[in-house]
């Protein structure tokens, strides 16, 4: 059932909610509860206050009635349940000022914005209403008389709008704050693979906002377009360990259905309990994004994946382009540099087997992974400046006059004026490569007679690269040397011709270098 793709040509132009697929789910009703606390020493105002909302419901949800018959109790029953919605709450209980005390600590010790707290009282004179409004953060005052089942009622439903507004607005701030941090993230990533592997962790942060309790109600997955079928490169919940399985093996018929419309009608869809996007390369599906909900999006909801999913899309067609141009740009650095090498007649691998000798030594030496691929990338362009070599010089097959190689030796300075005004790191690096390749440790190098750490470590590395392997080779000026004549010259210019630090690394490495030599043969 495995689903190929043949007619995905163009890139998504707009991001829209598909209100026409799959509109057979009946919108489950919430299972959550509203929270409501009473908070009173005495057990009948308990009793009443159950009694009168038993069957209440406020947007179909019920409530769940927690009590607490002191301000202590009130404090801890908040403590674990930070999402009560609305608190009826005593102010004379263990103390005179019990429920005053309750409310400081919600407000000023929890930061705790959003309960709704309404004073009902039987003591008014104790803590008169306008001394309670104005100094404390509460919501609403009532006295106990005063409540009958309607009023308490009314109270209640007035209560609960306010928490749901506030809420929502609460939530949406923190969403957008997310949303923003997330997005940062995202465009952050170097490569698609990080990319990917990120997004389901950052849109739970995004959808959840901090709430793992709430992470737990989602299950999804990414799925990765390998040759028109798709597989499951990361996945949580449900969906946790099913790396590597293909998509339509994972997942439920009428959710393959759904993804299936999806990726036909190339859009964004977020309806009833699914999230499901796709991100393209330029003219076909890459990756397929699946969310699913136990309860349907709220609209805030919506919106926020909305956002976010446009940045990350910005973010991942921008990875892509940059991909591409770095691709390109890798191609043509091989390309050059294999000219060069063809000039003098010798093989493209040689240029290869410098790039890769070149990664492992600045490895071994200590770059970071990233610099050390930068180099890798950059080392097959060190005798570009061969190509200004005249043929007679470049392919004589004795030894050159001395007036010969002062113009062969000039190819190092060439090469770097060809690259120097380039403003891209991997031309600049490269540029640095040919200048100084041919300098040596000991100051008897060229074009400059620099020493030591005055080369710069690019050029050092590539000195050994590319040194160890021309003298492997068969060359128009001589015979291919044998690898144990090799590594004797080697121990013997340590310190001299090459860096030593740099070939204590080679010989270190030296099984995984010869294996590479062997490995890209001429």
């Amino acid at each position: 059932m495995a689903y190929t793709i043949k007619d995905a040509e163009n890139p998504v132009s707009d991001f829209i909610f598909i209100d026409d697929l799959d509109q057979n789910h009946d919108s489950a009703k919430m299972a959550e509860k509203w929270k409501v606390m009473v908070v009173d020493d005495d057990e009948e105002v308990h009793c009443i206050t159950k009694l009168v909302l038993n069957n209440f419901t406020f947007e179909d949800k019920a409530l769940d009635i927690i009590s607490a018959y002191s301000g202590a109790e009130a404090i801890r029953l908040i403590c674990q349940h930070p999402d009560t919605a609305v608190i009826f709450l005593d102010v004379v209980m263990e103390k005179s000022d019990s429920g005053l005390e309750v409310v400081k600590y919600i407000r000023d010790a929890l930061k705790n914005k959003t309960v709704r707290i309404i004073i009902r009282t039987g003591q008014p004179g104790e803590t008169p209403e306008e001394d309670a409004i104005y100094n404390y953060d509460i919501n609403d005052y009532k006295e106990k008389s005063e409540l009958t089942s309607k009023r308490l009622i009314t109270s209640v439903i007035t209560a609960l709008r306010s928490y749901r507004d506030f809420t929502v607005l609460e939530n949406s701030k923190k969403g957008l704050e997310q949303v923003i941090f997330s997005s940062s993230t995202i465009l952050k990533q170097k490569s698609l693979d990080t990319l990917s592997s990120d997004f389901l962790s950052e849109l739970l942060s995004v959808i959840c906002i901090g709430n793992i309790s709430a992470a737990q109600k989602f299950s999804g997955f990414i799925a990765s377009n390998k040759n028109g079928t798709f597989y499951i490169s990361s996945g949580l919940g449900t969906f946790a360990r099913c790396s590597d399985n293909r998509m339509d093996a994972s997942i439920l018929e009428e959710e393959y259905r759904l993804i299936h419309k999806v990726i036909l009608g190339r859009s964004f869809y977020c309806q009833n309990n699914y999230f499901i996007a796709p991100l393209i390369n330029h003219s076909y599906y890459q990756d397929i994004i699946f969310i699913k909900n136990i309860h349907p999006f709220t609209d805030w909801e919506k919106d926020l994946l909305a956002i976010y999913y446009t940045n990350v899309f910005v973010a991942y067609d921008n990875l892509v382009l940059t991909e591409e141009i770095e691709s390109t740009q890798k191609e043509i650095v091989f390309t050059l540099g294999g000219i060069a090498e063809a000039r003098s007649q010798e093989t493209g691998n040689h240029v290869k087997r410098v790039a890769e000798f070149s990664k492992i030594l600045a490895l071994g030496y200590g770059l970071a992974e990233e610099e050390a691929e930068i180099l890798r990338q950059a080392s097959p362009m060190h005798d570009i400046g061969k190509i200004a070599i005249p043929d007679i010089i470049l392919n004589k097959p004795g030894k050159l006059t001395s007036e010969e190689f002062d113009i062969m030796k000039t190819h190092s300075q060439i090469g770097y004026d060809m690259l120097k005004n380039s403003k891209r790191s991997l031309m600049k690096v490269a540029s640095t490569i040919a200048l100084q390749h041919h300098e040596k440790y000991n100051g008897s190098g060229y074009p400059n007679a620099l020493r030591e750490d005055e080369i710069h470590i690019y050029g050092r590395i590539t000195a050994v690269a590319d040194v160890f392997d021309a003298l492997g080779c068969k060359r128009v000026y001589k015979e291919a040397w044998e690898l144990e004549r090799i590594l004797a010259l080697f121990k013997e210019e340590r310190g001299k011709h090459f860096d030593p630090k740099l070939i204590d690394v080679f010989f270190e490495n030296l099984d995984t270098i010869v294996h590479i030599k062997n490995s890209f043969t001429d």
